[in-house]
Order: C-alpha cells, then structure tokens, then sequence
C-alpha cells in the first residue's frame, strides 16, 4: 500500500455483542465514514463488508464465513485477553491488525490502515505465488521445446536455450508461452 485508504463509503460489520466498546467503536468508524453495522451473529459469505472487526476474546470458527482459506476482506481482531488461544484464533481468521480492549479511539484509524495494508500484501504474494507456481508447471514444455530445438537445429542445450529465450524476449511473453506456441506450431520463428 502506497498511501492511506480513505474510508469513506466503505461498509463495516462489527461482530460483537453491543456494549460500550461497540458504542466507541462505531461512533468512530462513522466519523471516518464508514458504514457501520454491528452484530453478534455469524456473518454469511454473500453478505461480506468492506472490512470486518471482529471480537477476538469470544469469536468462534463459525462466526466468519471461512475456514482454513484467506481471509476475503480485511480484518480487525478486538481483542481484551492475552491468552495466546485468542490471539492464535485472530490470526488464523485472517487478522490484519489488532485493537486493544478497552477501546482507544485513536487506536482504530490505525488499525484500519494496518489491517488493509496487511490483506492487499498477502493478496498481492498470493498471486504471485500462483503465477510462479504456473511457471513451475509448465517448466516441463521449456524443457521439450529446447529438447525440440537442439534436434530441430543441430545446437547444444545452450544455444537452444538462449535461442528460445531471444524469441521470448523479442516477442515480450514469458519463455513457457513460446514453448508452448513452438511446440504446438511448425516451427520457431527466427531470432535477428
């Protein structure tokens, strides 16, 4: 995250039984313009916010709408315990920040900050996890299409290599997608 979210618009679900931290907690959320609804009731995957706060100290695995994947949206813990079960819990939620019980109104701006910044990150390295791992698979067709080349053209592992390379950098695509267009087509094109 390069610069601060403003939140104003956004939609904020407070899951936590109502008493004077809700209270605080809400009328700032709204003075930050947020949406603000609070709930002591398990959320449902069709009706997520924008960001979740979400109390940490009586929170069960039901009570968020997913179990062992990442969290969909940025997630605050509120959390009054140091029990390390409670604080596990927040974290195996999905937890991006954390805001400490009893409630300071200068704790929450920075939380929701934190806890954005923390979920595009982890988004950000899932999907590029992902893209490397699509790599990975298909490193196989780089190694046939060079397999390919070097009886196709009469050179080493090398120089088949660096020219299959050359044509992928020529043409600006990933080496994987050349080989593969070289293996299902007649031939690679030449490399000036």
């Amino acid at each position: 995250m390069r610069q601060t979210p403003n939140f104003n618009g956004w939609r904020a679900t407070v899951l936590h039984r109502e008493d004077a931290t809700t209270e605080r907690l809400t009328r700032q959320l709204r003075l930050l313009g947020l949406h603000v609804e609070t709930r002591w009731q398990p959320l449902e995957p069709t009706e997520l916010p924008d960001i979740i706060l979400v109390d940490a100290d009586q929170g069960w695995n039901d009570l968020l709408p997913w179990q062992g994947v990442a969290a969909p949206r940025p997630l605050v813990a509120l959390l009054g315990s140091e029990a390390p079960g409670r604080i596990a819990w927040a974290l195996e939620q999905g937890a991006g920040a954390i805001i400490a019980k009893p409630m300071s109104a200068s704790a929450v701006y920075p939380a929701l900050v934190m806890a954005v910044s923390v979920f595009e990150e982890r988004r950000d390295m899932a999907e590029r996890h992902a893209r490397l791992e699509e790599r990975i698979r298909l490193r196989p067709l780089v190694h046939a299409a060079i397999q390919k080349i070097m009886g196709s053209h009469q050179m080493d592992e090398d120089a088949a290599y660096r020219l299959l390379r050359n044509s992928a950098m020529q043409k600006r695509v990933p080496m994987e997608q050349i080989a593969a267009s070289f293996l299902g087509g007649p031939s690679l094109p030449e490399v000036k």
